[in-house]
């Protein structure tokens, strides 16, 4: 394998990833929506707000680790928003907050960044 075509297969990768990434993000942003539409049974809170959770949970993982390709800054940036993210979606769980607006923005702006 040529040196070019190993580094297609990489880019490649990378792009599908960000594909996922984005699809995740996407389902992550519908169940979000339908909590703030107010129509949900109180399963598809706690459903919602845990997938959520679960999902920047595996990015913050992902990013902590030092074989991330991203830049330390950008890494240190997009784990500080995880914990806010991971604390906000407690937070509605635990119904010390109902603003999931909040939420519903901050992960389309890293969808629509990927």
């Amino acid at each position: 394998m040529t040196f070019e075509a190993y580094e297609s297969v990489v880019d490649e990768s990378g792009y599908e990833a960000r594909g996922r990434e984005r699809q995740a993000l996407s389902l992550g942003i519908d169940r979000l929506e339908r909590l703030q539409r107010g129509v949900f049974r109180l399963e598809d809170l706690v459903e919602s707000l845990l997938y959520v959770r679960r999902l920047w949970t595996i990015f913050i993982e992902d990013l902590s680790h030092p074989e991330n390709g991203l830049p330390d800054k950008l890494r240190a940036d997009i784990i500080s928003i995880g914990l806010w993210v991971v604390k906000e979606a407690d937070r509605l769980r635990e119904e010390r907050s109902n603003d999931v607006m909040q939420l519903i923005e901050i992960n389309r702006l890293i969808r629509d960044a990927l």
